[in-house]
């Protein structure tokens, strides 16, 4: 069994996306935070996670006006969105004070759970910025008929999870990319471009790895930077299209 964390890092949490078309249809709103999936919202769910993680008192969230009434009720901060997804990262990453480590989450993982966050916060070196990732197979055993997930990189295909822990000393460098980062997490040509040619290259040739992808991050950020292998595939379901969330909604 995993022990105590070592430093009990604050949450931030973003949750100003919208939908639009079916998926909006499908679940009565236009906030994607709020959508319900088998009885209580992807917010509260992530809501109910970070708490296993964190006191109230130490979890903000980004997000609208209907997002504001939903963190009254739970007893946890709110921070006024702005219009760019980016621009509402930067304001996550900067929401408390940089005495301790910072766990970013999405608030459209309609799986997530205490136990597979703090899995993944236990599992993270002293003073890295991590995020999770799991083998497609052990997405496809958990998630068994589900859309398409996951990218291939030097032959090894892998699903990345919607959580990110930095540590106090790299929120700045993080949050000058984090715009730019978030936007490109789920291409590999995207991500390679930000990192450099030569991951690009790698990537023309089907040669860039996790690996490769780790060290050029060590460099641009200047901090030790991994992906934590066989997370919890519960981080790395994220409901981004109707097909998505219409799974998540028909299946435990």
């Amino acid at each position: 069994m995993p022990g105590p964390m070592l430093l009990q890092p604050c949450v931030a949490i973003t949750a100003g996306a919208r939908v639009e078309g079916a998926y909006a249809e499908l679940a009565g709103t236009r906030v994607k935070a709020l959508a319900p999936v088998r009885g209580s919202t992807m917010l509260d769910r992530t809501l109910t996670a970070a708490l296993e993680i964190a006191g109230a008192d130490r979890i903000a969230v980004v997000g609208g006006p209907e997002v504001r009434a939903v963190c009254e009720a739970r007893g946890v901060r709110s921070i006024e969105e702005r219009d760019r997804g980016g621009d509402n990262v930067r304001l996550a990453l900067s929401a408390w004070p940089c005495d301790a480590p910072l766990l970013y989450l999405t608030s459209d993982m309609p799986y997530v759970s205490g136990p597979a966050l703090r899995r993944f916060v236990e599992a993270v070196p002293a003073d890295t910025v991590a995020m999770p990732i799991c083998t497609y197979a052990a997405f496809a055993k958990r998630f068994s008929g589900a859309p398409p997930f996951g990218v291939t990189l030097d032959g090894e295909r892998v699903v990345n999870g919607g959580a990110f822990l930095v540590p106090a000393g790299a929120r700045d460098a993080v949050a000058d990319l984090s715009g730019a980062f978030f936007d490109a997490r789920k291409s590999p040509v995207r991500m390679a471009s930000l990192v450099g040619a030569s991951a690009l290259a790698r990537l023309f040739f089907k040669r860039l790895s996790i690996a490769s992808i780790e060290r050029r991050a060590c460099r641009v950020l200047k901090h030790r930077t991994v992906a934590v292998r066989d997370s919890a595939p519960e981080l790395a379901f994220d409901a981004d299209t109707a097909a998505e969330y219409a799974y998540a909604c028909a299946h435990d």
